[in-house]
């Protein structure tokens, strides 16, 4: 009796919990531990103190193994079995579904509407209830039927005199459609409205063919004649292709039908409506100038631009200025036409100016010789695209969207098609460019006919339902045609995260990867909603996170350390987030209560009356409203803002292009803007973004940051690489030599799954060394080149304490708090946070003049509190040296330490764009008008 409770107990336990035991992936210490099910669980930790281990590399991979071992055999053998987690034991897992921040490949076909599958939803509610419209004429187009046409022609006065004719679509041969008219027994034919018999018929008859119509019936109308009428309309749309044209012959007036879509003023036909036609992948749905891409090869206007601050005639246009005599001569000619000077900055011309320069304008091409345009021009100069000429104006050449579909990549059909019979209403590709929050307001108030609701109705639920998910996780201002390949990590994350809310899945487990990544606080209670939401279906939602919020919100914290790499690995609290506030050992406890918190800024003057200023003034590029920018020099400056508030069309966009081309010559056109103020204060400009340091297992901390040219002269150096003759070349992993040539010095050897994710496995030749045996028989203090691409940062460090310029570089590592990672470690394995500190570290390494901007993007991302504090102190010390350091950053904490603060709002999309507020932290939080004032 007691083994049976015992054992029942188990059972529930097993049910309620995921048991962990024994885990010890990467530098976890054996744990064990029980997650609740059902449950929001965090997991957090310093920086590499293993909560990717525990969750992603233990957790999933398990889950991920379990699946693949359940496929049947033949599955197994194509995929390969995958190997197990270092743990004892896994009880109570669900299956896995994990949402990493990593966009899926670079497939210009896939964007946010494909990736939620909401175009998928559209594609069927505009096939079942769209109205196309006529492109020329404007003009809403419909289907008739034949009993359709028949009810409105019997409407009509009884007794009047009518014609049912059949006018003949253009491009048919004349004399044949008589011929075969008069075989067919149709004996009078209307010529441009005059009515011929076959007696009658003129010697010449009308060239094309739409100026004739065959008489198929001529009756009185009466009541008794239905059927007819049937028989004759449906002969008139036969002959006529699906259109026939019902004439008075009394008043001279007609009307016209189609069973097939057609413009009844032209010989547009829209044709059947079907779901692939709104799809740019299939042959019926694609622009036939692109592909269905949206983006053509064409000559860019950016490339030929050299310097908006130039005028034409000082060369902004790179071979038009005053010096290029024939060509300036031209382009003179045309400023006037469009009544513009040529003495002026290509930025100050107006839009339709700088236009009509570019591409032509009726007033350019009425010149003698007409003047089409510098992009026109160069078209004529490159022909066909053969010979040197063609091959000179390549570099002006790059992706452009498609002048025929204006980047939607669909078809003139499905362009013509609304939600709606009147002009205004929105065809598929306005809805591709609208911002998600603005696409939902849109949904919720469409209102379709009532013929259309039975079919339209579920659709638009589905579609109103994701909108909305994409809205409570951040992403409204994004748009559904922007492409997966230009999403962050945390973007793209969180579209996932919507998609799967919206199908509604229970009884799984949920492991996502910080996804509060570039949210503003403000924007989080809408993201802990969704998270709520996943798991109040019946899901597990596990966690790794480090904000603040989203942990006060979870039903369980697991924290991770104390430290990182071999010095972290431990469990070291669990429970919520008063309990780990409560707990002596817990390293995210003494931030809970406050204990701790990051440093206030250092006492420097923003404000000061001789601090010199970078200022840019009108910037007005995407949603951005002649916003103004002031940085500070020498200070620490942050911009925050909510998401989609233009943020990175400010700095990004137009800022930094502008910098680089006024410093260091770069080719990048930025955003609009009036005007760059103190760029001649600044040397150089130093751009720390969270792109990947590479792709592939060769690239890594050490190759990136310069270190491992350093060490391997130092390997070179030693006593048998002399004795052997071994140069520094030899300990490299990228050419012949000295590397393993099984796995090409990568160490690892990648297996296809087919249709899972490929996996690296460890190469069996060289055991994951990437050397050859002769190679790793050189040693240096007792340890090979392999033994230290093995070694963390921290172990390095002390290897190499006597070795100034290899030590410099592997402070700098350390100072930014990448003292865990591994210096051969993929780069393809790092995340965004770390790739950015590794690029961090490589600028610290160098020697500084004091008058360098340093420019970073949410630094922050990975970063426990602990982590921050460090992250704080080397930019600190960067302004210390009289440099300047710009922050796009949501981290409280991070703002709370500036010196200078530009916030902007007051929300996301067209809602944003203006600076709201600006100046120190305490001025912010006291400024009613600021959106982030709140939280400082």
């Amino acid at each position: 009796m007691v083994a049976t409770k015992v054992g029942e107990r188990a059972e529930r336990d097993a049910l309620e919990t995921i048991r962990i035991r024994g885990a010890r992936t990467h530098n976890l210490k054996n744990i064990s531990l029980d997650l609740p099910r059902g449950r929001l669980v965090v997991i957090t930790g310093v920086s590499g103190s293993g909560k990717s281990s525990l969750a992603f590399d233990t957790i999933c991979a398990e889950g991920q193994r379990r699946y693949v071992e359940s496929l049947s055999t033949y599955a197994r053998q194509v995929m390969a079995l995958l190997p197990r987690a270092d743990v004892d034991e896994i009880e109570g897992l669900s299956p896995v579904i994990s949402i990493e921040q990593k966009t899926t490949g670079s497939n210009p076909r896939s964007n946010v509407g494909t990736a939620t599958e909401i175009v998928d939803y559209l594609r069927v509610l505009f096939a079942r209830a769209g109205t196309p419209f006529c492109p020329v004429h404007g003009r809403a187009l419909k289907a008739d039927s034949v009993a359709g046409i028949v009810e409105a022609t019997l409407g009509r006065p009884e007794g009047s005199k009518l014609m049912v004719l059949a006018p003949l679509p253009p491009g048919r041969n004349v004399r044949e459609v008589v011929a075969e008219g008069l075989r067919a027994g149709f004996m009078r034919f209307r010529i441009d409205g005059v009515v011929e018999t076959f007696d009658t018929l003129p010697e010449k008859l009308p060239e094309t063919s739409d100026a004739l119509e065959v008489v198929v019936d001529r009756l009185r109308l009466r009541a008794d004649q239905r059927e007819r009428l049937v028989e004759s309309v449906e002969t008139a749309l036969e002959l006529a292709d699906g259109r026939v044209r019902i004439a008075d012959m009394d008043s001279g007036e007609t009307e016209d039908f189609s069973s097939r879509n057609a413009c009844p003023s032209c010989d547009y036909t829209a044709g059947v409506l079907e779901p692939n036609l709104f799809s740019p992948n299939t042959p019926q749905g694609a622009c036939p100038t692109c592909g269905g891409t949206g983006t053509v090869e064409a000559f860019d206007p950016d490339l030929v631009l050299v310097s908006d601050e130039l005028s034409i005639a000082q060369g902004a246009l790179e071979g038009w200025g005053r010096e290029q005599e024939g060509n300036f001569e031209r382009i003179a000619a045309a400023a006037r036409a469009l009544g513009v000077s040529v003495d002026v900055p290509w930025k100050t011309l107006s839009a339709g100016a700088r236009q009509g320069i570019l591409r032509g304008s009726p007033e350019t091409l009425a010149l003698d010789p007409p003047f089409h345009g510098v992009i026109g021009e160069l078209e004529r100069l490159r022909g066909d695209g053969d010979g040197p000429i063609a091959r000179a104006l390549e570099r002006f050449r790059g992706p452009c969207a498609c002048p025929e579909c204006g980047g939607s990549g669909l078809g003139l059909t499905a362009r013509n098609v609304r939600l709606g019979d009147t002009p205004d209403a929105k065809s598929l590709a306005d809805l591709l460019t609208m911002p998600l929050a603005e696409l939902s307001d849109y949904f919720q108030s469409l209102s379709l006919p009532e013929s259309k609701r039975l079919v339209a109705d579920r659709l638009l639920e589905a579609v109103r339902v994701r909108l909305e998910f994409l809205h409570n996780v951040g992403v409204g201002y994004l748009t559904l045609g922007r492409r997966i390949e230009t999403l962050s990590g945390g973007e793209h994350q969180r579209i996932r995260l919507a998609g799967l809310l919206g199908s509604g899945l229970t009884g799984l487990l949920y492991v996502l990867d910080e996804p509060s990544i570039g949210l503003h606080p403000v924007d989080n209670a809408r993201l802990i909603r969704t998270l709520e939401d996943l798991r109040d279906l019946g899901n597990t939602v596990l966690v790794v996170e480090h904000d603040e919020e989203i942990m006060r919100a979870a039903d369980r914290i697991i924290d991770l350390g104390p430290g990182a790499g071999e010095a972290g690995g431990y469990v070291l609290a669990e429970g919520r987030a008063e309990e780990l506030a409560c707990n002596e050992r817990s390293v995210t406890g003494r931030y809970l209560r406050r204990e701790r918190t990051a440093p206030g800024p250092a006492p420097i003057d923003a404000r000061a009356p001789d601090r010199a200023r970078l200022e840019l003034r009108g910037a007005c590029g995407h949603n951005l409203k002649n916003a103004t920018l002031r940085v500070p020099l020498g200070c620490f400056t942050v911009v925050s803002g909510p998401s989609g508030s233009g943020k990175s069309s400010l700095v990004n966009d137009t800022l930094l292009p502008a910098l680089v081309a006024r410093l260091q010559g770069g080719k990048r056109t930025p955003l609009p803007y009036a005007e760059l103020l103190g760029a001649e204060e600044l040397d150089k400009v130093v751009v720390v973004d969270q792109s990947p340091i590479g792709r592939t297992p060769r690239s890594n901390p050490a190759t990136y940051t310069g270190l491992f040219g350093l060490i391997r002269e130092v390997f070179a150096q030693t006593q048998t690489a002399r004795e052997r003759g071994y140069g520094p070349g030899r300990f490299s992993f990228n050419t012949k030599g000295g590397r393993c040539e099984a796995c090409q010095g990568d160490g690892v050897v990648r297996v296809e799954m087919q249709f899972l994710p490929d996996v690296y496995v460890t190469c069996d030749i060289c055991g994951g060394e990437r050397y050859n045996r002769e190679t790793l028989e050189c040693r240096f203090k007792g340890r090979s080149i392999g033994d230290v691409l093995r070694m963390t940062v921290s172990e390095a460090s002390e290897l190499f304490q006597n070795h100034p310029q290899i030590e410099r570089r592997l402070q700098a590592l350390r100072d930014v708090g990448l003292g865990y990672v591994r210096l051969g470690q993929s780069a393809a394995t790092l995340s965004g946070g770390e790739a950015q500190r590794v690029k961090l570290a490589a600028e610290l390494a160098r020697v500084e003049t004091g008058r360098t901007l340093y420019v970073l993007d949410e630094p922050t991302t990975g970063l426990h509190f602990a982590d921050v504090e460090e992250l704080l102190g080397v930019l600190r010390r960067l302004t210390a040296q009289g440099n300047t350091v710009l922050v796009v950053e949501h981290n409280v904490d991070v703002m709370r330490a500036a010196d200078w603060m530009v916030d902007l709002g007051p929300a996301g999309g067209e809602a944003g764009g203006r600076v709201v507020a600006e100046g120190t932290p305490a001025e912010l939080a006291r400024n009613p008008e600021s959106v982030t004032g709140p939280w400082l």
